[in-house]
């Protein structure tokens, strides 16, 4: 009789899902606390429309210019120490932003703010990369994806009531520090799957067999720290690759709207009450959490029953931008509950389409993924860029319904372009 005693794998890759989701949710949040306080900010330094829209955009020019150079520390430094500088910058200034003097000084410090963040999501894809094999990753993908919303939509109506009881100065002191405090809880826990504690080798070993790269999260030694060669961006900028990142750019383009002008247009456009646009903010956000957990599931269940990756993945995201366009429908409606409804399925839709960092992950060449996932939330930065802006002069004279027909219009562009570009998913450089 065999005695030998079959050994469980371990389950610590959901323990670093967890502290990814909780690093998510504090993001979101340092992004999304100046749309609450825009309009009290607008009143007390006597700020336009034109001028606001430089101020979202401000996080998004350091944002994206630093994508490129964020992945390459990513990938020669690994993810505690990257992540451990850029959740401690981002928080220290988020803090100071409460104490900001007017136009100039915002600007300066959400410019700030974006250079420290901008390697959090290649990040994260490197961690998850790293810790979760190929069936399992659109689901993990999806659930700290989610994090984005959920703490947007349970906290920004908490952030409106300390605006209220307080002062907007104290949106940003709160939020700032307590991501200092992560911060720190960050480096003492935190380790890459071979160091970290709790971790098995059958555990290991699952990864491994489903195509997670359990040594993809360690600092890269010195013999491999090599330069970026012309062969190395050819493959980073491959066809598959170009289609994935205007699709992001469509995907980030209708959540920017909702990170920065969506309070404002609810007040401004649609007159109604501060209170109450609080709660109506509430629905959206809830509708995309919702919506990025169904993709993970519905990708990976698709994976499971025999699907293929590229259908899996590609399915949830085009339906997803397909409904962003319902955004549009909000110019035909002053009614509040016809514009929640509107901006719940929009927004769902922009939740469903959110596990596109489940296809960098899948395409981007191996030793690459820390710049092909710069290049990608690049991408998403050009759309957090233009947006703020877009918004804010087409406003200033036209109102918000141009607005939303641009928003509409780049979600369909983007389901086209991973219709038309990113055809078959397989790992650029194995083609």
């Amino acid at each position: 009789m065999d005695t030998t005693l079959q050994v469980r794998p371990t389950k610590r890759r959901y323990v670093t899902l967890f502290m990814i989701f909780i690093t998510v949710v504090i993001c979101y949040v340092d992004r999304a606390n100046l749309a609450v306080a825009s309009s009290h900010i607008q009143q007390e330094f006597g700020i336009s429309k034109t001028q606001m829209g430089y101020i979202f955009s401000a996080f998004a020019w350091t944002y994206t210019a630093c994508q490129i150079p964020g992945g390459w520390f990513l990938d020669r430094f690994g993810s505690r120490m990257t992540y451990f500088i850029a959740i401690f910058g981002w928080s220290v200034v988020t803090l100071l932003q409460g104490f900001a003097g007017g136009l100039a000084s915002l600007i300066g410090l959400r410019a700030v703010t974006g250079m420290f963040e901008a390697p959090a999501f290649p990040t994260n894809n490197r961690m998850v990369t790293s810790w979760f094999p190929e069936q399992e990753r659109a689901s993990a993908v999806g659930f700290y994806t989610s994090g984005q919303f959920v703490g947007l939509a349970f906290l920004t109506p908490l952030l409106i009531w300390i605006q209220e009881m307080l002062s907007w100065h104290w949106v940003f002191i709160i939020t700032g520090g307590i991501g200092i405090i992560w911060s720190l809880l960050w480096f003492c826990v935190y380790q890459s799957p071979r160091k970290s504690k709790g971790v098995n080798a059958e555990e290991l070993e699952h990864i491994r067999a489903g195509g997670g790269m359990v040594d993809g999260d360690a600092p890269a030694d010195k013999k491999s720290r090599t330069p970026l060669t012309s062969a190395d961006w050819k493959l980073v900028f491959n066809r598959k690759l170009v289609g994935v990142y205007l699709g992001q750019f469509a995907v980030a383009s209708t959540l920017w709207f909702f990170l920065t002008w969506f309070p404002n247009y609810l007040t401004q456009e649609k007159h109604i009450a501060a209170l109450t646009a609080g709660f109506m903010t509430t629905v959206p956000f809830l509708a995309a959490f919702f919506g990025v957990l169904l993709s993970g599931m519905v990708a990976d269940k698709l994976v499971r029953k025999g699907k293929s990756i590229g259908f899996a993945r590609k399915l949830p995201i085009i339906c997803g931008l397909l409904l962003s366009t319902c955004i549009m429908g909000a110019n035909y409606t002053n009614d509040p509950m016809w514009v929640m409804i509107l901006m719940a399925l929009a927004f769902f839709g922009n939740g469903f389409a959110s596990i596109t960092w489940s296809l960098v992950s899948s395409l981007a060449p191996v030793r690459l993924i820390g710049l092909t996932g710069g290049v990608f939330n690049l991408a998403g930065g050009l759309g957090g860029i233009t947006v703020p802006l877009v918004v804010g002069y087409l406003a200033q004279d036209y109102g918000f319904a141009p607005s939303l027909t641009y928003i509409s219009v780049v979600a369909l562009l983007g389901a086209l372009s991973y219709i038309f570009l990113v055809g078959e998913v397989k790992r650029v450089g194995d083609c």
